[in-house]
């Protein structure tokens, strides 16, 4: 089975301060993960914030440069500086979907002009019959069309029609995947299981794999094949979604089902956390431990002294 992205024990380190009061910073840790070209799937990266999930997200779509470790996509290595051409191909092959369409979008800048360029740019067209046939396949994908697009600025459109429009650029190359980061967390809770249902709807009908970032317990368990769960940089428990979410293993990962509001006591202000499971899941942030896989396919970091 050939494979699409594999991540290899991938480090982020960041230096920050200044001469007298330099320190480092581990964003991510050790990171290791696979997709399959075979099969797509969507790959779910969850954890809170600070937790490493957009550095591990910025260094696949190659934002930011691995410390650490490789990155390698259908085989080639793309963890180091290459040159323009090498770049664009990779970006027309690893496509980003960002958090706030508001902000992926300027203001005083029409809709149709960045689908427009972004076919100029992977799909070398340049006339207009093209550009619109290209522009209108990818909305239309979306749920839109280019009519509907044509000459609006993004504050003529609603949240959910804008990250649509961002989904629709994205996929104008055809790519193979798809870097969702937070893509719902900006949007209408009435709207977020349309943003969800599309992605799910890319991977079973267009064959597109999606890394989906997010700390939204509810949505992953919804559309995700598999999962890692991430704290502090490392990930502590890895495997199928639905083994993971309905009983997990390891005390973060219990910390962050526990703390999911549930409808059933709405308004009394309390959690189903006991009094020591935040305890128990930061005593463990220092220790390294490491990943040992489980009867079920999935993997747990176990410590030394847990």
């Amino acid at each position: 089975m050939s494979t699409l992205l594999d991540v290899r024990n991938v480090s982020k380190r960041f230096t920050m301060g200044g001469l007298l009061s330099r320190k480092t910073v581990d964003a991510v840790q050790d990171a290791s993960l696979s997709l399959s070209a075979e099969t797509p799937e969507i790959f779910t990266i969850i954890g809170e914030s600070g937790s490493g999930k957009t550095t591990l997200a910025r260094m696949i779509l190659g934002l930011e440069l691995p410390t650490d470790g490789e990155i390698s996509f259908r085989g080639k290595t793309v963890s180091h500086r290459v040159g323009r051409q090498e770049r664009l191909e990779f970006m027309a092959n690893v496509q980003p979907v960002f958090q706030n369409p508001f902000e992926a979008f300027n203001p005083l800048k029409r809709i149709d002009r960045y689908l427009e360029s972004t076919a100029k740019r992977f799909l070398k067209l340049r006339h207009r019959d093209d550009l619109d046939a290209a522009m209108d396949s990818a909305l239309q994908k979306v749920g839109l069309s280019i009519a509907e697009v044509r000459g609006r600025f993004p504050h003529e459109m609603s949240g959910g029609q804008l990250q649509r429009a961002a989904i629709a650029r994205a996929l104008i190359p055809n790519p193979p995947l798809l870097v969702a980061d937070e893509p719902v967390s900006m949007v209408d809770a009435s709207l977020r299981m349309s943003i969800v249902n599309l992605l799910k709807s890319l991977r079973d009908d267009l064959r597109v794999s999606v890394i989906y970032i997010t700390h939204d317990l509810a949505t992953a368990y919804y559309i995700s094949n598999r999962l890692i769960i991430m704290q502090r940089g490392r990930i502590v428990e890895m495997g199928d979604a639905r083994t993971v979410l309905d009983n997990p293993e390891h005390p973060y990962s219990r910390l962050l089902k526990a703390s999911v509001l549930s409808t059933e006591d709405a308004g009394s202000g309390k959690l189903i956390t006991d009094p020591g499971m935040a305890e128990r899941a930061t005593a463990l942030i220092r220790q390294p431990g490491r990943l040992v896989a489980r009867p079920d396919g999935r993997s747990v970091r176990v410590y030394e002294r847990a």
